[in-house]
């Protein structure tokens, strides 16, 4: 492996001091007690890394049992066989699947270009426990593939916000690169769990910055209430990462990934960036929680994030923090305030303020989400911007929810002819 310059050799040997300095607290810990839910496959022995967007969330949270208030009891009937046979995987074998596909529409109003976007999102996705089921101390495969592609229209949702002049993203995910391979990593966990290693392809999104809303499958669809805009997170790519629990409340995670990834290039061209380009993004967390297995629920952190320049992409350098506090109340409510500031590195904001709340109800899974959001652009003679988001999740089966969504938009900064935009959207999710 060759650097191009001392300076990022000197980034990577930090790096790897920060993650063996967290590997070297984190071993002299005693072990704890494995986390326990409810799910319909057998899924609560799942292993996971990060918060509601990876993987082992998704897997557990789509085989929790829900009665939904319109429950269509055909669907889920026509389904237990497959839920069963799910299930006999996981027992027998470690292999946990899931499936699932969700389209977004959206219509914006007072738009510089086009107005209209629709896009669709097939994954793949599952993990494998290939050692120490028993134990605990689990190692598994994770791996996710997706296609994400355009319904119709001449954008993609992700686009929509630029098109209309608002500097944001009001369809976060909803792409259209086509294929690509979002997860393959090793995830090694130690301690009973406490410790968690991860290595490979990775999405940055699964464990920066998160909280209990961040998941634009089933919550907010706006970037300002997901990952914080003023953080530049990379592309899933080449990366790892590593998290402790240090007592049984505070947690530290660090980890590092390749600036330049992209999830559609074959897989040897994952190296050749990782390797010989050498731009890296790097962060560091630092949280206080109730507990191990509400560790995104109940959730109070401070991030720390640096990024290498991209010098094909004309990128400068950059550094930044973010702040976030969420509480899950009575497994009812989750209010959340958000927060995160950049000096460079290609964050879409350089300032931002999040806070909102989120309505569960108990037995549906149905959820109720506000979100108001200040963001200040990177480029001074831009206006700040304000951004709000309401929906409503409505679950129709186990495994079918519907969600409409409104965000309205005030001084959207790249369109300075207009004072507001309305976005109309709805989301359909179906997983099995």
């Amino acid at each position: 492996m060759q650097l191009k310059d001392k300076g990022s050799a000197a980034r990577v040997r930090i790096a790897a001091l920060m993650c063996s300095a967290v590997m070297l607290v984190a071993f002299s810990l005693p072990a704890g007690a494995q986390e326990e839910s409810q799910t319909k496959s057998g899924f609560e022995d799942v292993p996971q890394f990060g918060g509601p967007s990876s993987v082992g969330a998704i897997l557990r949270e789509d085989n929790e049992v829900r009665k939904p208030f319109f429950r269509l009891e055909g669907i889920d009937n026509a389904l237990k066989p497959y839920f069963a046979w799910k299930g006999n995987l996981n027992e027998k074998y470690g292999l946990s699947i899931g499936f699932d596909y969700a389209a977004l529409g959206q219509h914006i109003t007072n738009s510089l270009g086009e107005d209209n976007a629709a896009g669709g999102i097939f994954r793949f996705f599952g993990n494998w426990t290939v050692i120490g089921r028993d134990s605990g101390n689990t190692g598994s495969i994770v791996y996710k593939i997706e296609s994400r592609h355009r319904l119709g229209t001449d954008v993609a949702p992700q686009n929509l916000g630029f098109q209309a002049g608002y500097q944001g993203i009001p369809g976060t995910a909803f792409s259209d690169y086509g294929w690509g391979v979002t997860n393959l990593y090793w995830k090694q966990r130690f301690k009973g769990g406490r410790v968690s290693f991860v290595a490979g392809a990775v999405d940055v999104t699964d464990y920066l910055d998160v909280y209990g809303m961040l998941n634009p499958w089933t919550s907010f669809q706006n970037l300002a209430f997901l990952t914080d805009p003023t953080i530049p997170a990379p592309n899933q790519g080449l990366g790892a990462a590593i998290g402790a629990m240090v007592t049984e409340n505070i947690y530290v995670l660090g980890g590092l990934a390749d600036t330049n990834g992209d999830p559609t290039r074959p897989i040897g061209d994952w190296f050749d960036t990782f390797f010989n380009d050498s731009e890296y993004f790097y962060n560091f967390e630092i949280g206080w929680t109730s507990s191990k297995d509400r560790i995104y629920l109940d959730n109070i952190h401070v991030t720390g994030w640096y990024a290498d320049e991209r010098e094909n992409a004309r990128v400068e350098a950059g550094k930044g923090i973010a702040f976030s506090g969420s509480w899950f109340v009575s497994d009812t409510w989750m209010p959340f305030l958000r927060g995160g500031y950049s000096d460079g590195g290609g964050a879409l904001l350089e300032a931002s303020v999040s806070g909102g709340i989120g309505y569960y109800f108990a037995e549906s899974k149905d959820l109720l989400g506000v979100g108001l959001n200040w963001g200040r652009p990177p480029d001074g003679a831009l206006e700040d911007q304000f951004t709000t988001e309401v929906f409503y999740r409505l679950q129709l089966a186990q495994n079918l929810a519907f969600t409409p969504d409104i965000q309205w938009i005030a001084n959207p900064a790249l369109n300075p002819a207009e004072d507001t935009m309305w976005v109309f959207g709805l989301r359909v999710r179906a997983a099995f």
